[in-house]
């Protein structure tokens, strides 16, 4: 700065020197002031050609000018130079949350003061039916038709959250979202959406498991009750007292295998997976299921029924790698359904298949009524009975099936049902080849079907 003002007052003297020698009176007057004005002309020359290089943004390519104004624009590069680091660093980092929010499994939502959505992640998109790119600035209400949720969004607190049914192009597809609004900024609102279809399902199923455990515990409750009244209030002879007690007895062994199979279950829920160095002699175990069966359809025999047909085929040799309660429990079960549900003189067989990848499958095959295809995906739910009545008249509890997925998942098998009304059903399990062993050579065991 003090070198360009000792240069300009060198100018003046020098100019001012030349006018006098012209014209001594007015001379060195006018040759400052020309001095002066040339000086302003080429600063406001200069000052121009800074403003469009500053108009036109182009940091990196700024005018060549020495002195005060090179320095000057030396500074303002840096500055630029740094602002522009500092925005695109921000610009950086908003895009990376904007991609974290994008990838979020919930919905977000920015609403601005008039509720208009000003951005919203894919996953919103998609719980609430809209598009994110056509759909900006419009009225989120206005997508957005559920009674519920416009309630909501108009009234005057939003503490909580509300469950509404979200867009689904499929009817069979739909599901749950628990949307919830949130105040920031200046008047802005944020709008967050979360699939909890799994979460009212499970709640839906939870309500469902109390409503069947106290009616399933409640109808032998009821008669023991009556019975116990009927001792307690009127004499009675000894064949009477008998023929009561004997109905309290199997009403009470009704309660009783209720409770035995919700433990099997909650155990088989909270317990680590089953070993693969147990093996479990297939042979044993089906001698005695064998025997359960036999005799639970001796006890269903009325007076003038025909005997059921049992027919079973156990291997010779083969183990079984895994847990011999449970799979005790899923063999069974299948086993003791089929003996349930098949009318006298009806046939039953339990058959043991070595497939040819070395997998072992176990099959129960009745003549029963047969299930209609509907009810076959959800045979395996706790409690579900296709006919309730018929059900209880067979004394089953209704978690046998869900026992025996359990037992097949843990053990990384699988459960397959194949039924046809008035055909009969028949029931498999399939266990994978890791959790068989073979005598050397196989022996009596069934040809592959």
């Amino acid at each position: 700065m003090v070198p360009r003002t000792l240069g300009l007052f060198f100018s003046m003297a020098v100019a001012a020197s030349a006018g006098y020698w012209i014209e001594p009176t007015s001379g060195p007057l006018l040759g400052a002031f020309a001095v002066c004005l040339f000086s302003v002309i080429k600063d406001l020359w200069k000052g121009q050609k800074i403003t469009q290089w500053l108009r036109h943004n182009n940091v990196q390519e700024p005018p060549q000018m020495g002195g005060l104004w090179g320095d000057l624009i030396d500074r303002m590069k840096r500055i630029l130079n740094e602002q522009r680091k500092q925005t695109f660093a921000e610009q950086k980092r908003l895009q990376d949350f904007l991609l974290a929010i994008q990838a979020s499994p919930n919905g977000v939502v920015l609403l601005d003061p008039e509720g208009r959505i000003e951005w919203c992640n894919q996953t919103a998109a998609l719980h609430l039916g809209m598009d994110a790119k056509r759909d900006l600035m419009q009225h989120v209400v206005h997508l957005v038709r559920d009674p519920v949720f416009k309630k909501y969004i108009t009234s005057d607190t939003h503490d909580g959250e509300v469950v509404i049914d979200g867009r689904s192009a499929s009817l069979q597809n739909t599901f749950k979202l628990s949307v919830q609004l949130h105040n920031y900024g200046e008047n802005r609102q944020l709008l967050l959406t979360r699939d909890v279809t799994d979460v009212a399902h499970a709640d839906a199923m939870r309500r469902d498991f109390v409503a069947n455990v106290s009616h399933e515990i409640r109808t032998p409750l009821t008669v023991m009750s009556g019975f116990i009244e009927t001792l307690q209030t009127l004499e009675l002879e000894a064949d009477d007292r008998n023929k009561y007690l004997n109905l309290m007895a199997v009403q009470a062994e009704r309660m009783q295998d209720l409770v035995n199979d919700l433990l099997i279950l909650s155990q088989l829920e909270g317990s680590t997976l089953p070993s693969t160095n147990d093996p479990v002699n297939i042979d044993a175990l089906m001698s005695g299921i064998e025997a359960e069966a036999r005799g639970l359809s001796m006890m269903q025999l009325h007076e003038n029924d025909e005997a059921q047909v049992l027919h079973f085929e156990q291997p010779a040799g083969i183990l079984l790698l895994g847990a011999t309660k449970e799979l005790h429990s899923a063999v069974s079960n299948l086993v003791n359904n089929a003996v349930r549900y098949t009318p006298s003189g009806g046939l039953i067989t339990a058959l043991w298949t070595l497939l040819p990848d070395q997998r072992i499958q176990f099959s129960v095959v009745d003549t029963g009524p047969g299930i209609a295809s509907e009810h076959l995906p959800r045979l395996t739910e706790r409690f579900y009975r296709v006919d309730r009545s018929r059900s209880r008249e067979s004394g089953g509890t209704g978690l046998g099936l869900a026992i025996a997925k359990h037992v097949m998942q843990r053990h990384g098998g699988e459960l397959k049902i194949e039924s046809e009304l008035g055909k009969g059903s028949r029931f498999t399990l399939i266990f994978p080849a890791s959790r068989v062993v073979l005598p050397s050579p196989p022996e009596g065991l069934a040809a592959s079907t």
